[in-house]
Formats: C-alpha cells, structure tokens, sequence
C-alpha cells in the first residue's frame, strides 16, 4: 500500500442543506453542450488494490433490451464465471428482485454455488424494499440512493437534510438485519461533492464502524458528464470525485464502485481512470447495454484490466466471442461488424490483408493474437485481390460454417461470386465490399447456406409448443371411450393457449378419441373428423407411435381455416412407458408468436420445478 494513504486530509466536512439546488449553471448551461473547467490541481494516480469488476448485465442492461428469460440469465451467468468468476475478477452480479422472474432467476443462479460472481440485489431506498431482499436472504443489496440537487429537489422534492435522514433510516435497517448496503450515489457527476457526497459519506462510514459491518458506494455517472482529465474540477473529474471519497470520506478503496454511462463516449476511459485513482470496483454490462448510452462493456473492461496488470491468468478471453454469438444467434442481437473485439470485422483491414497473405502479414494488421486470445480468425476484406480463395474463406468464416460444412475455392457459386466482384471494379469500383454486400450476393448464389424465415418460424414456434404439448400428453392418460367430457385437460388446455387452433387426441389404432377446437367458428367445418376418425395414415400420429418421440410437421395452410400452422404432436404413454395414442396439436404461427414472451416464462417455470 503506497505511504499516501497514511497522509489523507483532514478537512471539516459538513452538510450545506440549500434552500434552493445547486444545479451548477455555468457548467451545465443545457442549452448549450456541458462545459469542463479546470484550476491548478493535478492529482498523482494511485491504483486501486484489488481491482475488480462487478456486473449489472441483469439489471440496469435489462432496461435497454426485451427482459431476458430465465434460462437465458442462467446461460450468460454460467459464461460470466468461465469468463472472469473463476479468479474473482467479476466479483459480483447485480439482479432485480421484483418479479416471479426475477426471484426464479436469483435462484437458478445462486443453486450453480459459484464463489464468484457473488448473486447481489438492487431495490429502491425504502424499507418496504428492503424486506424483499431480507426474505430472499440477501447478504449485499444495492439502494438508490440520489445525490445530486437535480435529483433531490427537482424529482423528489426534498431538501438535503431530509434525503439524507430517508436513506440512513434504510442503512441503518439493513445493518440491523445484517445486510451489506451498497448506497449507489446516483448523478453524482453534477453533485455537491462537499456540500453532500462527503457528509452522507461520513455518517455511512460512522454507520459502519458502529455496527462493524461494510458499508459500501456505487459512484453513478448517471449522465455520463465524468471526464478522466488531469486538472479537471469538481463535480465532473472522476479522479477528484475518488479520492474524495478516499480522503475526505474516509471511504475504503474496496468498497468503492464506479458505474458509468456512456453519453459522451467516455464510459470506458472513465472506468479505467476511477481503478488508476483508487476505486477498487468498476460496474459494467455484457456488450455495454444498459439505460441510453449504455454502460461501461465489461468484455472491453476485462481486457483493460490485462493491460494493466499483465495478468494473463484473470480471465479466459475467449468466453468474450462466445458471448458475442450468444447474443446475436440466441438473443437475436446484431452486434456492429466494428464493435471492438466481437465485430465481426473489428480485426479486419481494407489496407492489405487478404487470404494469400494472412499467414505472413497478420501482426501488422492484428492488434494481437486473436484466434488465441479471442479464439477468432482474422476475417479478410474483399477486394479484387482476394480471389476465388478470399471470397471461400469470407463464406466460410462470416457465416460460421462447421468445417464438415466449408465451401470450396472450386465450388460453382463460388465463381459466380468472384465472377460479380471482378465485374464491379472493371467498371470503376474503387472500394472493397461490405459484409452487407457480400451476404447478399452469398444468399443469391448460395440461398442453402441461410435459413428462411419459414425455417426461423418453425424452430421457433417448435421450441414454444412442444414442451406444452409434452406437459399435456403427461396429463391426459387415455382410460377408454372418449369424448370432449372424458378428458377435460384437453378442454381446459386449448382455454388457456388459444393459439392452438385444433387439438386432438388419438388411441395407439390411430383413432380420435377427444378433439377440442379453440374457436367455435370453425366447429361446423371440423365436423368431418368426428369421434373414431382415422389418423393413421398422417405422418404426425406414425412418426410418434414409431420413435415414441416428439414430431414437429412443416409450416403449412390450414385447410379448414386458411391459417399457417404446424402441427405438433408426441405419444402418450401409460405408467409402464407404454405407448397408449399420440395427442397433436394444430399451432396457429401468428398467434403463437404474438404469446411468444408469455410462453417461454412458463417453460422457465416449468423447467426450474
């Protein structure tokens, strides 16, 4: 630990409660771009031991993006702890606890047991709130806890005084139920530091040493107005803001976040600046989503830790390219082809390299080693020098093709490709192709590389019913005669998923046993298929009775609606696992997908019981 630690200041901090908010005019002016100003005081770094990141992918990056499900929060916390939890360099992650959700997901996570990242809640500063997260046993929890006059005086209306005695009530309440409270300064980049941060954070401090547990803050740049700049003024220089707190506040390095936001294209730089200064922890997101701007990206964080400790060992990088594809091939994200890192061609030059040449010329153009670091190749730019090699090697890297999979400098298409691409710069073209184009000529020429959207659909509206349909046929056990009343499971299923249009059961001869239609309009054109009809020539009562498996048909028109649909089907068994008929279900797409949401809450549900 540097000797400076032992010589902090020891200035008198008092709280200035204001009749009227400090909203600092002459550096915020709104009708004009924020100012900075600087005076003649430059401060020393002094890095922060340890240096960590913590996570809020689950809370504030869920403000910026469709909630992710259950299951999905479980696979990206898994690869978050393969990508830095295993060294506790991400040490935390944040959650909501509100919704079923949320309490589902803080479950599913905490059951993995990893010691890293630690499973941490965020509520609002009210006692009401925080018995949520004393019920669910938690030992950290995050309150918002505004600071800046902006905040204070114009949202909510009070004055220094009784903010501050509001949220020491709910500190002082979470000590008592042995909750670490972390107090997260919101706005405090346009706050009276002295005036307000410094006081709350002494009686914090006070607080804390009575009860001898941590109390810990989260420095929240809420608009994102910090700047990293030496000689820079309170309240907008991250390094002053840090040591104040260090210093002044008497606030210990460990207990220190920095939370940033990215509106003016700092977020990273101002994470970096608050460790160099002192602030053990940084708070980030997968891929920087969060509110507006965004917040600091943890993967670009993980990185910049290595660089400046040259600690190889603190994280598998290469989990950063498996949670780009995650994103995008789950998630559904399109990740910019230069976002750093993950873009598909952030590693990429138009200045030289080409396939021929990758294996001799790939350092001068490559910031570092990628296929190792990141496990990625380096993509190649396509020119008219790339050849029919280059345009193979594009196909086969862009579009992520399995190596059984890969496609041949020989392959016809390939050549109509090149054929395209040397036309355009005999008449004149003078700049390489984009992705977009490239993937738009790879799609005219080689349309079974991609899946249609018929193909999207049908995975997608499979995934959906099918473990309905499954839960369902365990239900429904086949006792003899049928009938609507015989077996009301099937009545009340098409009640509560009206997207099935048609649902129908079978015995193991392939005879209707029970049908039930969701919509009486089509009851009269449903009557040809009366009680003892004959499925067992369709393909979707012989496929199950034949593998005992779950069978999902192609997108179709129905012939008694006109709606697409797909049929879904699977054997119903006895208690001996024997096969007794088939139930199968006609999906209606559209309105399957309009429930989309809905639906896969229920098969989180499901699959956590």
């Amino acid at each position: 630990m540097s000797l400076l630690h032992l010589h902090r200041a020891s200035s008198r901090v008092r709280l200035e409660n204001r009749d009227d908010p400090e909203l600092y005019r002459e550096i915020f002016p709104y009708s004009k771009i924020s100012r900075v100003e600087f005076d003649d005081i430059f401060l020393m770094p002094r890095p922060a031991e340890p240096m960590f990141i913590t996570d809020t992918t689950f809370r504030d990056g869920q403000q910026a993006r469709p909630p992710y499900t259950v299951k999905q929060i479980v696979h990206i916390f898994d690869m978050l702890h393969r990508l830095g939890g295993r060294s506790g360099l991400i040490h935390a992650s944040e959650f909501f606890m509100y919704s079923d959700k949320d309490r589902r997901a803080i479950e599913a996570c905490r059951a993995k047991g990893y010691k890293f990242p630690r499973v941490t809640g965020w509520i609002r500063a009210n006692v009401n709130d925080l018995k949520i997260a004393r019920d669910m046993e938690f030992e950290e929890v995050g309150l918002l806890t505004s600071v800046s006059d902006y905040h204070l005086y114009l949202k909510l209306g009070l004055d220094r005084e009784k903010a501050m005695d509001n949220y020491l009530r709910v500190v002082e309440q979470a000590l008592e139920w042995g909750i670490t409270p972390r107090c997260h300064f919101e706005d405090i980049t346009r706050a009276d530091i002295h005036g307000f941060c410094l006081p709350f954070a002494r009686r914090l401090m006070d607080l804390s040493k009575q009860s001898g547990q941590p109390v810990k803050i989260r420095m929240c740049d809420t608009m994102g107005y910090g700047v990293p700049y030496p000689g820079a003024t309170l309240p907008r220089s991250v390094p002053r803001i840090v040591r104040a707190m260090t210093d002044e506040g008497g606030v210990p390095g460990q207990w220190l976040e920095w939370h940033g936001h990215n509106d003016f294209h700092k977020v990273l730089i101002n994470g970096a600046t608050a460790w160099l200064y002192g602030c053990s922890g940084v708070n980030c997101t997968l891929l920087g989503f969060g509110e507006r701007t965004g917040n600091t990206p943890l993967e670009a964080l993980v990185i910049e830790y290595i660089s400046l400790t040259g600690d190889d060992d603190a994280a598998d990088t290469r989990v950063i390219n498996e949670i780009a594809e995650y994103f995008e091939k789950e998630l559904d994200y399109r990740i910019p082809d230069n976002y750093p890192f993950v873009g598909k061609d952030f590693n990429a030059t138009s200045a030289g390299i080409h396939v021929d040449g990758l294996a001799k010329n790939e350092e001068i153009y490559n910031i570092f080693d990628t296929r190792k670091i990141l496990n990625r190749p380096v993509p190649i730019i396509i020119t008219d020098k790339s050849g029919r090699a280059g345009v193979a090697y594009w196909i086969n890297q862009y579009l992520g093709l399995p190596e059984d999979r890969h496609v041949s400098k020989k392959h016809p298409a390939v050549g109509k490709i090149y054929t395209k691409i040397m036309d355009a710069y005999e008449k004149g073209r003078n700049t390489s192709f984009s992705n977009k184009e490239m993937k738009a000529l790879v799609r005219r020429f080689m349309p079974e590389l991609f899946a249609s959207e018929f193909d999207q659909i049908k995975k997608l509206a499979g995934e959906l019913s099918a473990h309905l349909i499954i839960k369902l046929a365990q239900e429904c056990q086949i006792t003899g005669l049928g009938g609507e009343d015989k077996y009301p499971c099937m009545r009340d299923f098409v009640r509560e998923y009206p997207f099935i249009q048609y649902l129908y059961l079978t015995d193991k001869e392939g005879k209707l046993l029970s049908a039930a239609i969701t919509d009486p309009a089509y009851k009269s054109k449903y009557e040809q298929l009366p009680l003892g009809f004959d499925f067992s020539n369709r393909a979707w009562f012989i496929r199950p009775m034949q593998t005992g498996e779950l069978h999902i048909t192609d997108v179709y028109q129905s012939q008694f609606t006109s709606q697409l649909i797909l049929t879904v089907s699977t054997a119903v068994t006895d208690d001996k696992d024997e096969i007794t008929g088939v139930i199968g279900a006609d999906i209606q797409i559209e309105q399957l997908l309009r429930q989309a949401e809905a639906i896969e809450d229920v098969v989180d549900s499901d699959s956590d019981d």
